[in-house]
């Protein structure tokens, strides 16, 4: 049945590249509705779906301060995370939803593969920095605040800067996505051509 029942959340069209809203800098929040965490809730039901572990808000079309991400299932490539100083479990905070999110990177620059949802079947080993600390609000309006190394580290930047229009391909080594040209350039294209057949 294609019928969502009241209880289960939607799912979303993740938009690809070339889509105008993966370019938008995501409006703050300034008050979590019944709205915003349906769509907190349908994010990480299509994230799910698509066997992704981490969704911003515009890449399902909607220009907010928002991402959610799930790292539970991932095993070959670890995580940190400290709480009130711990080290703790990731699976403690696991689904995790941010809204108006505050990044500070830190730590040496680590190198490591990206792919991103918007961008199927595309990869590339991107530099950033190895730790951050964050600092959020969840969907039921408590203050998040910890630290993070490793994966976890690396897919939060990766979905902040969706949320300040900033896609991986922007922090690729210019080799990198030369040798990636054809096939962003067809995702483009047919995107776009899509766009134009929805109008």
């Amino acid at each position: 049945m294609s019928q969502t029942t009241q209880n289960e959340p939607e799912k979303l069209e993740i938009v690809k590249y070339g889509h105008p809203a993966l370019r938008q800098k995501g409006a703050r929040v300034e008050k979590i509705t019944p709205e915003i965490q349906a769509l907190a809730a349908a994010m990480l039901e299509t994230m799910r779906a698509n066997k992704g572990i981490g969704l911003a808000a515009q890449q399902v079309g909607r220009a907010l301060q928002l991402t959610v991400l799930d790292l539970r299932g991932v095993t070959d490539r670890p995580s940190t995370l400290k709480l009130d100083g711990q080290e703790s479990d990731i699976a403690a905070i696991m689904p995790l939803v941010l809204i108006n999110p505050e990044i500070k990177p830190s730590g040496e620059p680590a190198t490591a593969p990206e792919g991103c949802l918007s961008f199927p079947e595309i990869y590339g080993d991107i530099e950033r920095p190895s730790m951050a600390d964050v600092r959020a609000t969840n969907e039921k309006g408590q203050a998040l605040q910890f630290s993070c190394g490793g994966l976890l580290a690396r897919v939060i930047q990766h979905e902040n800067d969706h949320l300040n229009g900033i896609l991986f391909i922007d922090r690729m080594k210019r080799d990198i996505k030369a040798e990636l040209k054809p096939k962003l350039e067809e995702l483009h294209a047919a995107t776009k051509a899509a766009l134009k057949l929805k109008k």
